[in-house]
């Protein structure tokens, strides 16, 4: 219960407003006490989280970082929704060849929450000749269908239009997306310069007159986003490179005859949704308002509603470990839905190891289910509107995303910037850098850089059917993918010898010294495969030798503290380099100690680190 004065005042009023600088000036007293002679705004930057694309996250919003022209939820310019309702369509992907199997996972799927499918078509996925048969007992007018078929887009979107008429499926009741995204395959496939790309822009615009003629529900592109994404892609990049896409789009269309309006109609933006929460819903925020932007530019501001599919991304998802899967996934679902997307699917935490299972599949559809029916998101449109770091974080996305598109623009459009590399060259270089922090630790992978389980039980699954692989296509990256290739040298250790690659932990002292740095050390050798011995607890240069040559292993790492090494560290080193090991590692900031090869420490390149200790131990790559 709040108790009030005698002038009926909350208490606070008598307390002084604090001052930005006030504050500004506490932080810079504590960061002299740590050794950073900083004050002012320097002292708030220091404090700062840098982020992809020149953003950062700053320790401190006020309110003058409120946003202005946010407008209402399904009104211009659509940065608080699309719609003036929360929730989403639940959208379930397929991907299975067998029309039966997959017939049977899709029934299931809409018996149990779900609302729309995403089927694979063509390729490595159901036949075209099959779709009639994965649908079979579908209900048309009720769940939407959406499609993506690449290059057989066109064959696949005859048949689904030709089951609708068989089936007596009104024009103005059948949904869905026929997926066409000429741009997309080509980013995948290397082929932006090809005929064949003009001749799929001409069946796409064909395709959309069509749907815009007699299939008022039903939309015949899609502008997809996850090629880029999961090319290594930043946010930024990746809404550049679908505001390119979706404006060349609107061009063909209004070339072959359609209005701004009518081919604004056809087109359904796809993103992927991350674990960090907060940039997903900035992402999704940020591209609703620069699309209506575009709108607004080409003369139809009332048609600049971005309908938006959010896909849980592919590139957090491991291979180790996969179990943690599901909450990265929960934490997207989460961005995503509350970062207004209109439909969002959620990949079975299995999805990287092969087809996904029943359990796996009843698990992500509930993962929207949970959020929807229980945790009630749905039931407010833009909970994250007004929050003053989204605020702030989704204009200078926009920001950052308009100058990226506008480099593209100038480049000659999103098929030009394919075609001449651009896109793949602004790519890499993000890759590049997030690599370097993947490599270093300072962005951990939850299972596999930071707390491995070396003992973990492999999930395995049917291996999903691939298609072909082709020169010049934007590459697929995964965090996981420099620890995943030094776990599998562990692995084929393992099965070739019965015993992994270990490393002997060399505690020095009493636990309260060693514990914190046993602990760092062992976990980053576990990180690339190599199993830490530590037996016994503590050891001394009477007894660091024998020890060694009891643990089977072929490199030692010294851990405690830094007093305890100034007195310990070498002669214990001495004595485990005449014992037999090849490398003596230290836990701790790197110096120059006798018998000392190297160091391992929070930030150093423990990829690096983790390859070279296998090649000495002969580990094959």
């Amino acid at each position: 219960m709040t108790v009030l004065p005698d002038d009926g005042l909350p208490l606070a009023a008598e307390f002084p407003d604090a001052a930005h600088e006030e504050w500004q000036r506490l932080v810079a007293g504590v960061l002299r006490k740590s050794g950073k002679d900083v004050s002012g705004a320097a002292a708030e930057e220091a404090l700062a989280t840098a982020l992809d694309d020149g953003l950062a996250a700053r320790p401190l919003y006020t309110a003058r970082d409120s946003a202005t022209g946010t407008g209402y939820p399904g009104f211009a310019p659509y940065l608080r929704g699309s719609r003036p309702l929360g929730g989403w369509d639940v959208r379930q992907r397929h991907e299975h060849p067998d029309p039966v199997r997959t017939n049977e996972a899709v029934l299931a799927d809409l018996e149990s929450g779900v609302t729309s499918l995403w089927l694979t078509v063509g390729g490595p996925g159901v036949p075209v000749t099959g779709l009639a048969g994965a649908l079979d007992g579908v209900y048309l007018d009720l769940a939407a269908v959406v499609l993506d078929a690449a290059g057989d887009t066109p064959a696949a979107a005859r048949e689904l239009l030709r089951i609708h008429e068989e089936r007596g499926i009104p024009g103005d009741a059948a949904h869905g997306n026929l997926g066409a995204d000429p741009l997309g395959l080509a980013a995948r496939t290397g082929a932006a310069g090809d005929p064949a790309t003009d001749a799929y822009l001409t069946e796409a615009a064909d395709l959309a007159r069509r749907c815009h003629d007699g299939h008022p529900g039903l939309r015949a592109l899609t502008v997809d986003a996850l090629p880029y994404h999961e090319a290594g892609a930043s946010a930024a990049q990746e809404l550049g490179a679908s505001l390119a896409t979706g404006v060349a789009y609107l061009r063909t269309l209004t070339a072959a005859g359609l209005s701004v309006g009518a081919a604004c109609g056809q087109l359904e933006f796809r993103y992927a949704a991350t674990a960090d929460q907060f940039l997903t819903i900035a992402k999704l925020r940020a591209a609703r308002r620069l699309w209506a932007r575009v709108a607004e530019a080409a003369g139809a501001p009332e048609s600049g509603a971005q309908r938006q599919h959010a896909v849980t991304s592919t590139v957090m998802m491991t291979r180790r470990d996969p179990y943690v899967n599901m909450l990265r996934t929960t934490l997207a679902t989460l961005g995503a839905g509350v970062g207004g997307a209109d439909a969002v699917t959620v990949l079975p935490f299995d999805h990287e190891l092969g087809l996904p299972d029943a359990f796996a599949r009843r698990i992500a559809r509930n993962t929207s289910s949970i959020l929807l029916e229980e945790s009630h998101l749905g039931r407010v449109v833009d909970p994250a509107g007004g929050s003053w770091y989204v605020e702030r974080l989704t204009a200078e996305l926009g920001d950052a995303a308009w100058a990226f598109f506008q480099e593209l623009e100038r480049a000659g459009g999103q098929r030009a910037a394919l075609s001449s590399g651009l896109v793949g060259d602004r790519i890499a270089a993000t890759w590049k850098e997030r690599s370097r922090r993947l490599a270093t630790r300072r962005e951990p992978v939850t299972g596999v850089s930071e707390f491995p389980h070396l003992a973990e039980k492999p999930v395995e699954r049917e291996p999903a059917p691939e298609g072909p692989r082709h020169a010049g296509a934007l590459p697929r990256v995964r965090r996981d993918e420099a620890y995943e290739a030094l776990r599998a040298r562990s692995d084929a250790h393992l099965a070739a010898t019965g015993t992994r690659p270990r490393v002997f932990i060399a505690a020095l002292g009493p636990a309260s010294a060693h514990t914190a740095r046993t602990a760092f050390a062992s976990n980053l050798f576990q990180a690339g495969g190599v199993e830490p011995v530590h037996d016994p607890v503590s050891v001394d240069a009477a007894t660091a030798a024998d020890a060694f040559a009891r643990s089977g292993a072929a490199v030692a790492c010294l851990c405690s503290s830094d007093a305890l090494y100034e007195e310990q560290a070498e002669e214990v080193a001495k004595a485990l380099k005449s014992a037999g090991a090849d490398q003596v590692f230290l836990a701790g900031r790197p110096g120059e100690r006798a018998g000392v090869d190297a160091y391992v420490f929070a930030g150093c390149d423990a990829v690096a680190v983790l390859s070279s200790v296998l090649d000495r131990m002969g580990v094959a790559a």
